[in-house]
């Protein structure tokens, strides 16, 4: 992670940059094939009811090191998973073989008017997807289409090329996620045939996965949360102003705000990867989990804004771009939306406040 961490400025400073060096190691550390399952070679993380841990550890730390690099690695890992959970014995092989190859997988699921994604009458894709991060990175893309625009989504695993003319990242000017690689991919003529075709209709939405899988996103956010703190801390032993009673105060309400959210993060992946309650209780507490995390950051944020001062918005410091990142990549859809569903069902809940969780 060193060598990752060391790379984030450079690829930060670029337009249209691709972390090819950074998916290279996680290739080389084994990080692209743990999420298969066991049988096709893999550590089961994502993929089978245990390793909730392992995987929480992996998605934080590569967080940590970069947070482009941890939103990718997430799209990989929850690709991974769903062809895990719907793809034949043919497409599982298949995904194996892409994996220990060292290609990325991405999921892709984001539209706007004018820009969708559709199965044409002779089964071929037409249009493409928007924000999808990893683009002309990622070689093997999760996406969703309707046939003709309508009905059930269905999925599909279409393979790219790396650095296919398909995508466009000239609109993803943003002050945070820089290196995410983040564009529009077209994906006009290819052949939606049985090979790419995945799972049943409207399977991509399944519950608990689909809410209950967001935990994996909050466990990036947790890394960039602990790489502030750790900047942080840094400044303060540098400059030698830790011990004054103002800075001390903000600095143990980071820690705090830090390893609320890390507890949080870290039931809600043991309840969604080793399902210890029924789905409605999953989503519950992962909806309330967001959040928590959500308000820890900003809290971590702040915190370390007032206690660096200036010069945590010179591009000279490292914290600038961390913040930068952990900013943009806090938002997530609808996180009001979740709250509410999340307080809804503590509200039906028949058991005492203390007793909701397992």
């Amino acid at each position: 992670m060193p060598a990752i961490a060391s790379r984030a400025a450079a690829l930060d400073s670029m337009d249209s940059a691709l972390p090819e060096a950074d998916v290279a190691a996680l290739a080389e550390a084994g990080l692209l094939t743990a999420p298969l399952p066991r049988a096709l070679g893999g550590r089961g993380w994502g993929s089978e009811p245990a390793g909730a841990e392992s995987v929480f550890e992996a998605l934080r730390l590569v967080g940590r090191a970069s947070l482009p690099l941890g939103r990718l690695y997430e799209g990989h890992v929850n690709a991974i998973r769903l062809v895990a959970e719907h793809g034949t014995p043919a497409q599982h092989a298949a995904a194996a073989a892409a994996a220990r190859d060292g290609r990325l997988f991405g999921v892709w699921n984001t539209e706007r008017p004018g820009i969708d994604l559709r199965i044409d009458a002779e089964g071929v894709l037409r249009g493409g997807k928007v924000l999808c991060s990893g683009a002309g990175l990622v070689e093997r893309a999760l996406v969703t289409g309707r046939h003709g625009g309508e009905g059930p989504q269905q999925m599909l695993l279409v393979p790219l090329e790396r650095g296919t003319d398909r995508a466009e990242s000239s609109e993803w000017r943003v002050t945070g996620m820089r290196a995410s690689a983040t564009g529009t991919v077209m994906m006009d003529g290819i052949p939606a045939t049985e090979e790419i075709v995945l799972g049943e209709p409207d399977a991509y939405m399944r519950q608990p996965g689909f809410s209950g899988g967001a935990w994996r996103f909050l466990a990036v956010h947790l890394g960039g949360v602990e790489a502030v703190a750790a900047a942080l801390r840094e400044h303060h032993i540098r400059t030698g102003r830790g011990a004054d009673p103002h800075q001390a105060a903000r600095f143990g309400a980071v820690l705090t705000a830090a390893e609320t959210a890390r507890l949080w993060v870290l039931n809600a992946a043991r309840m969604v990867e080793e399902e210890v309650a029924e789905p409605a209780r999953i989503i519950a507490y992962v909806d309330l989990a967001r959040g928590a995390v959500e308000r820890a950051a900003l809290d971590v944020l702040e915190l370390a804004q007032r206690s660096i001062g200036l010069q945590a918005f010179t591009r000279a410091n490292p914290v600038e771009r961390m913040m930068r990142d952990l900013a943009t990549y806090l938002r997530q859809p609808a996180p009001d939306r979740a709250l509410v569903a999340g307080a809804a069902a503590g509200l039906a809940f028949g058991e005492a406040v203390g007793d909701m969780w397992p």
